[in-house]
């Protein structure tokens, strides 16, 4: 039987995060170097990406790659693959987290913010998984984690939020709870080639900027969650170790709630 530590390793791993260097994917990038992988870390910022692969190096010791990408750009997803094929040969760990949008509501949202962020939030990790599967095939079990959200299979509350500035559109819901439904399609078809596809659901996880310009916002946030406070990037980090591991080779098509309880009720 193998050890606990042998199952989370990811010593002689590849692994690409889209998103890498964002927010929440800085801790995904982080979580996946300090187990020992090789990380590229990919977004439409390549400066951004090309910093914080070289600071993950420096401080885990492993090799790492920044890159630009742009996910809604198949002919730039092939560029990546490329990349990726010619200098690894292949790729064990994909993750989707890239992300961008326009604060919205139901009111104010345009057609054309409507269908920028389906194409981000969905079409983009369709065509990343369509891309990249002929890498994932090369070593099994390889895994595919994508980030969806607790408004993929929850409506968000309208009472807590105020104005436009912080509301959550009704795109991103609709995006998120597709890829929900996409992972698990995913999970049964590509599971002849030995990939595990799971998605996890971040709960209230604001950015720094919002929790200093609105404390009022986050109060409302807290108090309607089960543990009482908003989540930290590093609240996502056992379950990326999870997810992108041996320790979860029995696991696909699973949606991992981090929430801190708040779709319970």
């Amino acid at each position: 039987m193998r050890k606990l530590a042998e199952l989370q390793s990811l010593g002689g791993k590849v692994a690409l995060v889209t998103g890498g260097a964002g927010y929440l994917g800085k801790a995904i990038s982080e979580t996946l170097a300090e187990l020992g992988a090789t990380v590229i870390i990919a977004s439409r910022d390549k400066d951004k990406c090309v910093a914080y692969a070289k600071a993950l190096s420096e401080k885990f010791n492993v090799e790492t790659l920044g890159h630009s990408v742009d996910i809604t750009d198949v002919n730039s997803l092939k560029g990546l693959v490329d990349v990726i094929s010619s200098k690894y040969g292949c790729l064990d760990i994909l993750v989707n987290d890239a992300w961008s949008g326009n604060k919205n509501t139901f009111e104010s949202i345009s057609y054309e913010d409507w269908k920028y962020d389906i194409d981000v939030c969905l079409n983009g990790v369709f065509a990343s998984i369509k891309e990249f599967v002929p890498l994932l095939k090369v070593n099994s079990p390889s895994k595919i984690l994508n980030v969806a959200s607790m408004y993929g299979h929850v409506a968000p509350d309208y009472r807590l939020y105020d104005g436009d500035k912080y509301a959550n559109p009704p795109s991103y819901g609709a995006a998120k709870a597709a890829v929900i439904q996409l992972t698990k399609y995913l999970a049964s078809f590509l599971a002849e080639h030995n990939i595990r596809v799971n998605v996890m659901s971040p709960g209230p996880f604001p950015f720094p900027q919002t929790v200093e310009e609105n404390p009022a916002f986050i109060g409302r946030l807290e108090a309607k969650n089960i543990l009482n406070r908003i989540g930290t990037p590093e609240d996502l980090k056992g379950v990326v170790a999870l997810l992108c591991s041996g320790a979860s080779d029995y696991m696909t098509g699973q949606n991992i709630c981090v929430d801190g309880g708040w779709a319970v009720w």
